[in-house]
């Protein structure tokens, strides 16, 4: 039996690995934006997944995020609009956001 489970190969970890709440919310976002549609529940859980082969949870977090502030103005709207790292990120997120989006076929 040792013998067994010593030489049976390890099971390889997920990418990365992202709290389940957050990619509930994902997906509920997602489902959201394409009329709630019970067909997007899989298509919308395919694109975080996706993305999670991409990004670290905390690199998720952060590029997300400059990603949907992007367009928040006054003052506070500028640390996600003026500084070149913040945008570059927002602009790499949004490419792989939609590359997943393609691969899963979620329109938007």
């Amino acid at each position: 039996m040792a013998l067994s489970a010593a030489g049976a190969p390890a099971q390889a970890a997920p990418a990365h690995d992202y709290p389940t709440v957050d990619r509930v919310e994902y997906v509920l976002e997602c489902m959201q934006r394409n009329a709630g549609k019970q067909e997007f529940l899989y298509k919308c859980a395919c694109v975080i997944d996706e993305i999670a082969q991409h990004y670290t949870y905390d690199d998720f977090v952060e590029a997300s995020t400059a990603a949907r502030f992007q367009s928040l103005g006054g003052e506070r709207g500028g640390e996600f609009r003026d500084p070149p790292k913040t945008r570059e990120a927002a602009k790499r997120y949004m490419q792989v956001r939609s590359d997943a989006m393609k691969r899963c076929d979620v329109p938007r």
